[in-house]
């Protein structure tokens, strides 16, 4: 079937294949009309143009410069790298590897026979993987950050409650309270359901979108790989650690990981911006700013497209990322720019000012 499939117009655009590139561009637009195929146009001339930029800007974009961001320039993909390997380590951290581990032991505290607790773990796994098409409805509609914040508010609360949940069957059982201690248990084995659909509808999916959304195209391969790598990292230290700590701490170490998903709030509130609805072309004037914080980004954006409005065709109705002409008397990525050099150096540096593009 992938032979069928075809190529991104990007990807077409990348190997000189321009003509397919503008002709599945004007498919995906319905040209249907003079203002349609303008936008289909203007996408193409964005494409090509950012593409002449990214490669300018990848001929020494290995995998340790990338980390380093190292003449990454105004492009800042040592912030995108970092943001990438952050996400997905604190994705194990908010608990599902220790959920996985230890769902079959509290399920034996919700009074369920070994045999049963066999299957209900077999169930819980499946709901898990179901849960994952919620997000293929949700996150384009509200957003990458919305859909990391509510699933962090409802997986912090479910670990909470399974943790003290666990914590009053195992009280209930030493008082020989058969019946509370499986009331309680079977409330601590409902949190577990509850966690891994949240999960699988969240955070499971969005640290695995966030880097397609914000790499270039040079090297969004690489980028993904440096995402791969750390959720390797992030799964095999907290594998081998969780069994240490349940030992230690028993259903306690829920609350750590309750914890967590409490810290991801703020963490994805500051240091995230929002790819969604976004060009790539788009992106990178949203990591064009220097300081790490979302609304320094969200505000260096605003700036370079209010008054640079050629700076993005997509975002203008028709105008290309350009020669820029227009004044910028502002701060740009706490760069101060009141004079037609200092707004050269750092436009020249996003790879916009350059002649040849």
């Amino acid at each position: 079937m992938i032979w069928f499939f075809p190529g991104s117009p990007r990807w077409l655009c990348k190997v000189v294949r321009e003509d397919e590139s503008r002709y599945i561009l004007e498919r995906l637009k319905e040209e249907d009309s003079i203002e349609s195929s303008g936008k289909a146009e203007a996408d193409f001339h964005d494409v090509r143009k950012v593409i002449k930029l990214e490669r300018k800007s990848a001929k020494s974009q290995n995998y340790l410069y990338m980390f380093f961001g190292y003449q990454s320039r105004k492009i800042h993909i040592g912030r995108r790298v970092q943001l990438v390997i952050l996400l997905q380590i604190m994705q194990e951290w908010i608990g599902i590897a220790g959920i996985t581990i230890c769902s079959r032991t509290i399920f034996g505290i919700a009074g369920l026979d070994h045999d049963t607790v066999g299957w209900v773990a077999g169930l819980n796994q499946i709901t898990y993987t179901l849960s994952t098409l919620v997000c293929v409805f949700t996150s384009d509609r509200i957003g990458h950050r919305s859909t990391l914040y509510w699933g962090s508010v409802v997986q912090s609360i479910c670990l909470f409650l399974t943790g003290g949940l666990s914590r009053v069957s195992i009280h209930a059982k030493d008082a020989n309270i058969v019946a509370g201690a499986t009331d309680f248990g079977g409330g601590a084995a409902s949190m577990v359901f509850l966690f891994t659909i949240t999960f699988g509808a969240t955070w499971l999916t969005v640290p695995w979108l966030y880097p397609a959304g914000i790499f270039p195209l040079e090297v969004r391969a690489r980028g993904n790989a440096w995402g791969v790598v750390s959720w390797s990292i992030g799964n095999g230290w907290l594998t081998l650690l969780f069994p240490v700590m349940f030992s230690a701490l028993n259903e306690k170490t829920l609350y750590i990981f309750s914890a967590c998903n409490v810290l991801t709030i703020p963490m994805v509130y500051c240091l995230y911006p929002e790819p969604n609805q976004r060009t790539l072309e788009e992106m990178h004037l949203l990591f064009a700013a220097d300081a790490i914080w979302v609304w320094d980004a969200e505000r260096n954006y605003k700036l370079l497209i209010e008054q640079n409005p050629e700076l993005v065709q997509t975002a203008q109705r028709g105008r290309g990322i350009d020669n820029a002409e227009g004044g910028v008397g502002k701060s740009v990525g706490h760069v101060n720019l009141d004079g037609d050099a200092a707004k050269t150096k750092v436009l020249k540096d996003l790879g916009v000012y350059e002649k040849e593009l």
